[in-house]
């Protein structure tokens, strides 16, 4: 059975390599799944350089935080599932290989439906949830939300829950050619940023109608974090959840000493309990099944290929064009 194993941390073609090991069995309570779509975040790769905040592991261990697949083996005691039933991985389940044995109470039911899609659902699409549901609660039908990243999964999702809240939606993106994408989407208006904050709020300012914002999401960080500050008013609050730049939240002291902005960090351990979490991920499988949220796919890879999905990960912007999904059983 193949696995892509990461050995220390580093380079991914010098630290990871794709490995033989034993069939997993089933214990008492488990099932083993066969993979069939994992998908590859920034993160995955942030894990395997080891970069601050990232080294969490011992080695050697298996790569790949978010899949699905099929049961096809039950452990002793298993009653909630059947061989043959879909389900979602565990976060972290080491999801970059052919089949892993987990618990099955940890594995939420999964739907019919298209898999590339429907591997985002536990990490992307309840990070939109938690965003939306939880740190915007604050914002009735009408309101303007503000969030940079925003051609991202999550960014994607994120208009479309907002949208169906009735909450309006400012996107800020770095191309133009994502503007007609996006609206496409149900996103109210977007922004193409500029580089100078200042110019970026007068930007929000024209295209919401000097609306009161008073929460933005920032995936980007460094002077991301600056831009969304630099258009919230006052009381306002930065809710960071990423930062593809990989460098620090930068925000402006005229905006903290002023206008008194908020900068908080979010986590994806709401107070839901795992019931509830069950409950998000049936409704937002129902919703990808459906086509109601959808990510853009920019390549799939088999484990075979693996080293080449590295690489197109560590692309961005227009040189990647979506999110990599692995597909361990081709």
């Amino acid at each position: 059975m193949k696995a892509l194993q990461q050995n220390a941390y580093g380079s991914p073609s010098d630290v990871t390599t794709l490995v033989e090991l034993p069939e997993p069995v089933a214990k008492a309570g488990e099932v083993v799944v066969e993979v069939e779509a994992a998908a590859m975040h920034l993160a995955d790769l942030k894990f395997i350089h080891g970069d601050p905040g990232f080294r969490y592991f011992t080695f050697p261990r298996i790569c790949g935080h978010e899949g699905i697949g099929y049961v096809t083996k039950l452990g002793e005691g298993v009653s909630e599932y059947k061989i043959g039933d879909r389900v979602f991985l565990p976060i972290g389940a080491g999801t970059f290989r052919q089949r892993l044995a987990v618990p099955a109470a940890d594995c939420p039911p999964a739907p019919a439906g298209d898999a590339k899609q429907l591997a985002l659902t536990v990490i992307n699409g309840m990070t939109a949830v938690i965003l939306v549901d939880d740190y915007a609660r604050i914002l009735k039908r009408g309101d303007w939300l503000l969030q940079n990243g925003a051609n991202s999964s999550c960014g994607r999702y994120i208009i479309k829950l907002a949208h169906d809240k009735g909450i309006k939606t400012c996107n800020i993106v770095r191309r133009e050619s994502l503007i007609a994408e996006l609206k496409a989407l149900d996103a109210d208006q977007v922004i193409v940023e500029t580089g100078d904050p200042d110019k970026t709020a007068e930007l929000v300012k024209s295209v919401t109608g000097g609306a009161a914002l008073s929460i933005g999401f920032d995936c980007v960080a460094a002077t991301g974090t600056e831009t969304i500050g630099r258009c919230l008013d006052k009381d306002g609050t930065i809710v960071n959840y990423g930062y593809m730049t990989g460098k620090n939240c930068e925000v402006a002291f005229q905006d903290l000493f002023r206008k008194h902005v908020k900068l908080v960090g979010m986590s994806m351990q709401s107070n839901r309990t795992k019931d509830e979490r069950k409950a998000v991920y049936a409704k937002l499988a129902a919703m990808i099944a459906d086509g109601d949220l959808k990510a853009k796919i920019a390549a799939t890879y088999t484990l075979d290929q693996i080293q080449t999905a590295l690489a197109h990960q560590a692309r961005t912007g227009d040189d990647r064009q979506g999110k990599i999904i692995i597909l361990p059983n081709g």
